[in-house]
Order: C-alpha cells, then sequence, then structure tokens
C-alpha cells in the first residue's frame, strides 16, 4: 500500500457502524424507512419487523408512522424469521430487518425452510452488509450473498444508492415471493439519477459504454466503478460499466452481452471473492463460452479486523483508484505499485 493511501486514512475515526464512508455526492437520509412507509401508505398488508435494530436499520420511521403495524421481537433473529413467515401465511407483506450477520448465520435454516421452501411473501431487508462497520467479524456481512444465492426461490438483491433502494422497496413490495436485500442506511450517497434510472427485478443495467475494459458491480461498489472509469477516460481507457443489482435471479444474457464488447472483464464487490458476483459471473462466462480475461475485485477469504469504515475499505482494495489500477494492470499498462495481495486474478480461457 503506497505513503499516500496510509496518509489520507490515518487517524481516521469514522462511525465504524455507519453504512459508508459520505463522499461529494449528495445523499438521502434513511431511504430504507421512508420507501416503507410510502409502500405501507400504498397497501395496507405491508408491515414491519425488527430484532432489536429499529433505529439501526431505518426502520424506525416506519415504527413512528404505523405503530399498529411494527412488531419488536427483541434478539431473537430466528423468532423474527419465524413471526415474518407467519404473517405472510395470514396475508401480510412482512419486511423483517436486522444485520447480514443475525440474519445469514444464525437464522439461515429458518430462512431456507420457513420462508424459501414454501415460496412466504417475506422480505428479509440485511444492514451492514460487507465492510460497511468496522466491528470485525462478528458483525461483517461479508458471505451473504454467497448464503443467499445458494437458496432455491429466494431473490437477492444489492442496491446501489439511494435511489435504488427506494424503487427496490417498491419493486419487492409488489413481487410475490422471498427477497433478501442489503441496506444501506443512515446517510445515503445519491448515484443514480431518478428521473431516468428504473430498477427491474432481475435486470443488470449498463450505466456506461466502453470497450477497452469491462467493470461489473454491485451494490455501493457501482459508484467506486463509476469514478474508476472517469479517472480511466482521463487517461484515454475506455472503460464500460455494468450495474447487476440483481445477484439471483441472475441477468446471464447482459453479462454476456456486456462481456463480449470488451477486451477485460473485472467484477467488483463488498463481499468476498468467493460465491457472490464474481463467481456468478464466471459462471455465467464459462457456461455461455464467452472467452475472456476475469478479475475478481472484493474482499479476500479471511474474517476482517476492526478499524474505521474507510480505512478498512481503502486497506482491502475496496475504493475507485484500486479498481482503476486494477484495470490498468489488466490492460498491459506499467503501473507503478499494485495492492498487494487484496486483488486475486481469475482467467476464463
Amino acid at each position: 500500500m503506497s505513503s499516500t493511501t496510509l496518509n489520507a486514512h490515518r487517524g481516521v475515526t469514522a462511525n465504524i457502524l455507519a453504512s459508508a464512508p459520505v463522499g461529494t455526492r449528495p445523499t438521502s437520509l434513511a431511504p430504507f424507512g421512508h420507501a416503507l412507509i410510502a409502500a405501507a401508505e400504498m397497501n395496507p398488508r405491508v408491515v414491519g419487523l425488527t430484532a432489536d435494530l429499529g433505529k439501526y436499520t431505518d426502520i424506525h420511521l416506519f415504527a413512528q408512522r404505523f405503530p399498529e403495524r411494527f412488531f419488536q421481537v427483541g434478539m431473537a433473529e430466528q423468532n423474527l424469521i419465524g413471526i415474518a413467515a407467519g404473517l405472510s401465511r395470514s396475508g401480510y407483506i412482512p419486511f423483517a430487518t436486522t444485520y447480514c450477520v443475525f440474519a445469514t448465520r444464525r437464522a439461515y435454516d429458518f430462512i431456507a425452510i420457513g420462508v424459501a421452501l414454501g415460496k412466504a411473501n417475506v422480505k428479509i431487508i440485511a444492514g451492514l452488509p460487507g465492510l460497511t462497520t468496522g466491528y470485525g467479524g462478528t458483525h461483517q456481512g461479508i458471505e451473504d450473498l454467497a448464503l443467499m444465492r445458494s437458496i432455491p426461490n429466494l431473490v437477492v438483491i444489492d442496491p446501489c444508492d439511494a435511489t435504488e433502494l427506494r424503487q427496490a422497496v417498491a419493486a419487492i413490495a409488489d413481487y410475490d415471493g422471498p427477497v433478501y436485500m442489503r441496506l444501506l442506511r443512515a446517510q445515503v450517497p445519491i448515484v443514480l439519477d431518478p428521473a431516468t434510472y428504473q430498477f427491474k427485478i432481475g435486470a443488470a443495467v449498463c450505466l456506461r459504454p466502453g470497450n477497452d475494459v469491462g467493470i461489473i458491480s454491485t451494490g455501493l461498489m457501482t459508484e467506486r466503478a463509476l469514478d474508476a472509469a472517469d479517472a480511466l477516460k482521463q487517461e484515454g481507457i475506455d472503460a464500460a460499466v455494468l450495474h447487476v443489482p440483481t445477484i439471483k435471479p441472475f441477468d446471464h444474457e447482459a453479462v454476456c452481452e456486456f462481456a463480449d464488447s470488451v477486451k477485460v472483464v473485472l467484477t467488483a464487490e463488498n463481499h468476498i471473492m468467493t460465491g457472490g458476483l464474481g463467481s456468478a459471473v464466471a459462471d455465467t462466462l464459462m457456461q455461455y463460452r464467452i472467452y475472456k480475461p476475469l478479475t475478481k475485485i472484493g474482499i479476500p477469504d479471511q474474517f476482517i479486523e476492526c478499524g474505521s469504515v474507510p480505512h478498512l475499505q481503502a486497506r482491502y482494495g475496496l475504493n475507485a483508484e484500486d479498481i482503476a489500477r486494477t484495470a490498468r494492470r489488466e490492460l498491459g499498462i506499467p503501473v507503478s505499485e499494485l495492492t498487494g495481495d487484496v486483488l486475486r486474478t481469475v482467467s476464463v480461457a
């Protein structure tokens, strides 16, 4: 890691429960909470639940607006999922919030059997995805996408920003079936234009065309991918960005068409590099015989230490600079230094 990177993050003491460091883009406060209220105003069957994390998943706004439609089950995540499944069988549309790690690790069997097996109309909203908290391995949901996409019948969504989060809440409220969605909370960046962007379950969106390097991203890493593409453009490198908000069902057609139009492919995700977006892309390219070099950018296969969010994201290569640096390397452009062991290369050939 360069001395510049170290100095830029030395002494950073950001809130380790924040979803992500606030950058230069405008932000929206608690978009999930406000979107859930809007969905509940449209549909009286929408209800909310949490496992003692109302304020920390922004569902406290829903509780204030609809106290008679809100259920606080305490620190009992298995009960949270079980109650939500029961409410869905009674005709309600439950939105259940907790942290990624508590839903996916503690209540995995309840999601698989109580929700997904019978296609219960339950929406699981999971906070602190990946490296969006500094509370270490107990709170960092670094493997949730791999776990959830392995469950049949379950839709898995990783929104990019406040715009997509609001639209996704409305979409999954209308969708009849189980959904797992990552949550960005508190002050959430606005990256996508709400006037022109439209989220659709199962659809990837090409946000920027190009023919040199193709960056396939999901979640908050799409913002970094767009920033990296801007930086590469200044160097004469034509970088394309494909945003994949739905990990399951996966948009194979869009990924194949995108990969076929560029020289090399990068994937960028706020998740371990096993079982998430990068693995889904690799599987797709092999299945449809799209033979392009593929490099995964994400969290290494290890539990991550405690620290501020900006420091951890910089340390493990989840920044625009790291994406741009990797693109230069894969295109064969000499660079002075690399991030080191945080990058892994998989050649699909």
